[in-house]
């Protein structure tokens, strides 16, 4: 009796175990993973924030596959490396559920369909954009991009410059590039200043909050397919051997494809300069897209030629209108740079205009697959020390005063076509002053605000003159 009656109790424990909570998230196949990655890429509007926020209800608090600290975890790493952030975490966290092949799965995904998009958008631009209709939606577009770097500025600002040497670092940043300075001098200046202030005023540099709210760590539906406290998976662990096949396999990655460019166009051809400078750019992309621009606008704009100032600010708009970082402003500008520079002949202008889009992109994101594959396994033991965070620090604040001279640059381009000599185009005006109320008054999202300036520019242009 006694064995039968514990057998019962066995039973009925194994059958409903008490305060046993709700069942552990289910682990994903790859194959849904790739459906997950898909689908994000083709919702990741409003920016970083945004695109950050629609992971977190993603991943943390509607599919539970990473817990919520072990996701901001991996956030904080993202965020003090160079390239897009967002970006950055789908491939960590790809990388974190199904190895190398999910990481860089979840990381093309994530822009693939920009990439897509964009590429339809500039063939549009450069063989119809003279059509009134496009003309008037770019009329309407480019004052709503001043706008928006001078909201960026401030909201960058508003979370980094949170003590007077900060603020002085950015005043300084923006002065010495308004004298010529160039933007890597800054980059480096900056660092150096947050690595020796680690050590002399470490409360200047104390690293700033993540920004992603904790509250939904508090209602937990289940526990989370890979939790904050789960150990590491055995590929998520660090190995030199892996760490070095990684590095080998991006520097072979792009070794061979400028080894290619120069053997089938030279030093001189544009697919060869174009992928060595946006080489350069993907490595100094500190602070996001924003603190990066001012870098691709002297060289893609003043230097090589390879776009106008005025298409510059077009492609900005049209990258504020895709879904995926926002980047991928680098695609359009390759493809609207090889469609003019004709490189397989003037019958050939997509082909150039394709190439010069891939190529541009695929150096400008391969580096953060590097970062993430091979950093992935050493966060833990990097995480939080301020050595580490405070020439992050230095150079967001440095990248507020660059911002700042962007939104100047673009601001004297739009609002005065003709030089600053010549009359102030009151339709444009209007459209960034009200663009500009509508964002810091009204915290208007940036797809309806781009879609009222489009309609504002198209009603405007369409007004008789005189």
């Amino acid at each position: 009796m006694g064995s039968r009656a514990a057998a019962r109790a066995d039973d009925t424990s194994r059958a409903a175990p008490p305060e046993a909570g709700p069942p552990r998230a289910t682990a994903p196949s790859f194959r849904r993973a790739l459906a997950f990655w898909l689908k994000l890429g083709c919702i990741s509007f409003g920016g970083p924030a945004g695109q950050i926020a629609i992971m977190h209800r993603e991943l943390v608090e509607q599919r539970r596959w990473i817990g919520e600290r072990r996701f901001l975890h991996a956030l904080n790493y993202c965020m003090l490396l160079p390239g897009p952030e967002a970006q950055q975490l789908a491939t960590y966290i790809g990388w974190l559920m199904h190895g190398v092949r999910g990481g860089i799965a979840a990381g093309a995904l994530f822009v693939l369909p920009s990439f897509v998009v964009l590429v339809g958008l500039a063939w549009l631009y450069v063989a119809h954009g003279t059509l009134p209709l496009v003309a008037g939606v770019f009329y309407g577009l480019k004052p709503a991009v001043v706008a928006l770097v001078l909201h960026a500025a401030h909201r960058i600002g508003r979370r980094t410059l949170t003590h007077p040497g900060l603020v002085a670092i950015a005043a300084a940043a923006f002065v010495a590039l308004r004298l010529g300075a160039p933007f890597p001098l800054l980059i480096g200046v900056a660092a150096l200043l947050g690595a020796i202030g680690a050590r002399v005023a470490p409360t200047v540099f104390a690293p700033r909050p993540s920004g992603v709210s904790a509250a939904a760590a508090e209602a937990r539906q289940a526990p989370a397919l890979i939790d904050d406290a789960a150990p590491p998976p055995p590929h998520a662990r660090h190995s030199a051997v892996r760490f070095a096949g990684v590095v080998g396999t991006g520097l072979v990655l792009w070794a061979g494809l400028i080894g290619s460019l120069l053997a089938l166009f030279g030093p001189a051809g544009t697919l060869t300069r174009m992928a060595w400078f946006f080489t350069k750019a993907a490595l100094l992309t500190f602070g996001g897209a924003y603190a990066v621009l001012p870098y691709v606008v002297q060289g893609a704009v003043e230097q090589h030629q390879w776009i106008g100032a005025t298409q510059m600010i077009d492609g900005l708009a049209l990258g504020e209108t895709t879904p995926g970082p926002l980047i991928m402003v680098v695609t359009f500008i390759g493809f609207v740079g090889g469609w003019f520079a004709a490189t397989f002949g003037a019958e050939a202008r997509f082909a150039a205009g394709l190439a010069a889009a891939a190529v541009v992109t695929a150096v400008t994101f391969l580096p953060s697959f590097v970062f993430i594959l091979t950093g992935g396994p050493l966060v833990e033991a990097t995480h939080g020390r301020l050595g580490f965070t405070a020439p992050l620090t230095a150079i967001t604040a440095a990248v507020v005063g660059v911002i700042v001279n962007l939104a100047l640059f673009f601001a004297g381009h739009v609002l005065w076509p003709q030089g600053l000599a010549g009359p102030i185009d009151l339709g444009a005006a209007a459209i960034a002053l009200g663009a500009a109320i509508a964002l810091f008054r009204f915290g208007v999202g940036v797809l309806p605000l781009l879609a009222a300036c489009a309609a504002a520019g198209v009603l405007l242009q369409a007004l008789p003159v005189g």
